[in-house]
């Protein structure tokens, strides 16, 4: 068994806050939040000592053809299978090692739609978290865990409230993005998957209006994973725990966003009662499948 983040790499806190920016409550005024440059060093770290000979990406050419699209004026979207807090700092480093003028510059280019927990959980959490250029977002989630938790109806007004705020904000932020030429990443799950909870790797239905103001999507298996999380504190970040792996991100080929939708809509019949659904839960096959096929020959 590996060691818990805290343990390996808790030597680093006192230093990483001293540069740390982030703001620990979000509001309507802060989704938009760019990268820390001298904090994105630190995940670049835990990234470069546990991963194992033969790391990288899988597919190159579909990283290379899509990034060229978005040049090209394309407004593009990344649809990641999602297991860990590396996985995006995965994809970046990745991109970046990879060595050639598209690859360093794509990887400048991403931006990442996260859940406020990264930046309110604590500062052991943040500081990890900020070295990448993020729009948060208030998470459906989220928002369900207030209304089961015995709030009063006054308070879940609030928090409604609050939490439309901070998604119109959000999605503002995502439009000055795309109109900027950065590329969106997406964890179509919402939440890292839990071995055991199924639930954890289904799609959400509200990725179906991410498809619909994108032009294209480029899904992105994951295979290997050196930050599990911790089945006896799964709540608690900084008790992941960090193990060595060969680690591959895997492109399938991109689509047209809005033709994929319509064939995933045209062949539903008439009285299907959730087509958003649906369309997600086409991306999430592709994933899978693409997923067990990596995961065949990962290791040999």
């Amino acid at each position: 068994m590996g060691k818990l983040l805290k343990d390996a790499y808790g030597k680093y806190f006192k230093e990483m806050l001293q540069y740390s920016k982030a703001p620990a409550k979000i509001d309507s005024t802060n989704v938009y939040q760019e990268a820390n440059k001298d904090l994105t060093k630190y995940m670049e770290m835990l990234i470069s000592d546990n991963i194992l000979p033969g790391s990288g990406l899988g597919n190159v050419e579909n990283f290379k053809e899509f990034y060229d699209a978005v040049k090209a004026g394309k407004r593009g979207l990344i649809l990641m299978e999602h297991y860990t807090n590396l996985d995006l700092p995965e994809i970046i480093y990745f991109l970046k090692i990879h060595g050639e003028d598209w690859s360093k510059e794509f990887s400048e280019k991403i931006v990442a739609v996260a859940g406020m927990k990264l930046n309110e959980a604590g500062a052991d959490i943040r500081v990890w978290t900020e070295g990448f250029t993020r729009v948060v977002i208030y998470p459906t989630r989220s928002l369900d865990k207030v209304g089961a938790s015995g709030a009063s109806e006054e308070e879940k007004i609030a928090e409604e409230k609050k939490a439309r705020a901070i998604n119109l904000a959000a999605m503002r932020a995502m439009d000055d993005c795309k109109k900027r030429g950065q590329v969106v990443l997406v964890f179509p799950s919402g939440t890292r998957y839990r071995p055991g909870h199924p639930e954890t790797k289904k799609g959400l239905r509200e990725i179906d209006s991410y498809l619909r103001l994108f032009d294209i999507v480029l899904p992105v298996a994951i295979n290997g994973n050196c930050l599990r999380i911790n089945p006896d504190n799964p709540e608690d970040m900084v008790s992941d725990i960090v193990e060595q792996d060969k680690v591959l991100l895997t492109a399938s080929k991109m689509l047209d966003c809005k033709a994929y939708r319509k064939q995933v809509l045209d062949s539903l019949p008439a009285d299907e009662p959730d087509p958003k659904q649906k369309t997600i839960d086409g991306i999430m096959d592709i994933l899978a499948k693409l997923h067990d096929e990596v995961e065949k020959t990962r290791l040999n």
